[in-house]
């Protein structure tokens, strides 16, 4: 009796222990909703006028430039790469749809779809050079283009900035739908598509696979460099809409205008959970992560406290959720070594 109550004993710790381990999981995977919650929670009780509507409304409308810029990025990462030039590209789309329509042009309408063409062209050479030209790292390529995308954007506009803009585009990042900020709208609609194509496409499905593992991928016949050049393509994509709503807000073209909105959005994809070793993540969580940024820009600035300890703030953000990818890593090894040991008892 003893001999047989002993290991009975054991695989009741250890599916003790593994359901503590699960619920931690959870609780991780819960990370950027508990965060938001908590920090609109301290400024709400803080800061008088943070939860009034029309500052809710102000913050989501603020959001949604990085939330557009996240969900490209999300793409990139979710393979194992990175696109620092988001921001360079969301000021080149902004110079040329500018020049090339005039800040007031009648036929506003026709301008919507240029500026993410511009992006699409931008993606599109990012992927074809680190699928095709041999370059194995993201980084250093898109460093390049960051560059590249700044100069052209320069070159075009002379250096000077264009004020004005057409009347839909202004409505666009400006205007309301049932109460709802019309960017954040977009936005919104934008991350339900996106959803819709990781989770109940095909192409979803091996976009997590090649993150997941590139070669294994490849071995399977998988299409991975297509892949990887389509997730590249998107980012430039959303980057252009990005500048669009950038266009609209501010009413003025400059060569300067997406700077500093390449860490933004990195930040978001990462604080809102994404794994920087590829193939795990959740669309939704890209929203979560961006209105963070917003959430915690808003309120240091409804206290009077400098703009720089923002940066100061993202920047602990993004490093707390590095460390949480880390033990997120070292919880699922102890999770499956578990789940294995049962299997075999």
């Amino acid at each position: 009796m003893t001999g047989s109550a002993a290991p009975s004993e054991g695989r009741a710790k250890e599916q003790e222990r593994r359901d503590h381990l699960a619920a931690f999981m959870l609780l991780l995977q819960s990370g950027p909703i508990v965060i938001l919650v908590a920090l609109v929670a301290i400024f709400g009780a803080i800061a008088p006028n943070f939860l009034t509507v029309h500052n809710l409304q102000n913050l989501m409308a603020q959001s949604a430039i990085v939330c557009a810029l996240g969900l490209g990025q999300f793409l990139v990462i979710l393979v194992r790469g990175v696109d620092v030039s988001v921001g360079s590209t969301l000021a080149l789309s902004v110079v040329v749809v500018a020049t090339l329509t005039g800040v007031d042009a009648p036929s506003s309408l026709a301008q919507l779809p240029l500026y993410p063409l511009v992006g699409l062209a931008v993606g599109l050479l990012n992927g074809l050079l680190i699928v095709k030209g041999g370059i194995p790292q993201p980084l250093v390529v898109t460093v390049a283009m960051l560059g590249i995308a700044a100069g052209v954007a320069l070159l075009i506009s002379g250096g000077n900035t264009l004020v004005g803009v057409s009347p839909a585009v202004h409505w666009l990042a400006n205007g309301k739908i049932l109460g709802i900020p019309a960017n954040a709208f977009l936005v919104i609609l934008l991350c339900g598509l996106f959803w819709l194509l990781l989770r109940r496409t095909q192409w979803g499905r091996w976009l997590y696979a090649v993150g997941g593992n590139p070669d294994v991928a490849q071995w399977v016949g998988l299409p991975r460099d297509r892949l990887i050049m389509s997730a590249y393509a998107l980012c430039g994509v959303m980057a252009g809409v990005a500048g669009m709503l950038y266009h609209g807000r501010t009413g003025s073209a400059s060569p300067l205008s997406g700077a500093g909105y390449e860490l933004d959005a990195i930040t978001a994809v990462v604080v809102g959970g994404a794994s920087l070793f590829g193939g795990r993540g959740n669309i939704a969580n890209v929203i979560f992560g961006a209105l963070i940024i917003a959430v915690i820009r808003g309120g240091l600035q409804q206290l009077d406290v400098s703009p720089f300890w923002s940066s100061v703030a993202i920047g602990i953000g993004i490093l707390v959720a590095l460390e949480l990818d880390v033990v997120r890593k070292k919880v699922e090894t102890k999770i499956r070594v578990l789940r294995a040991r049962q299997a075999n008892t």
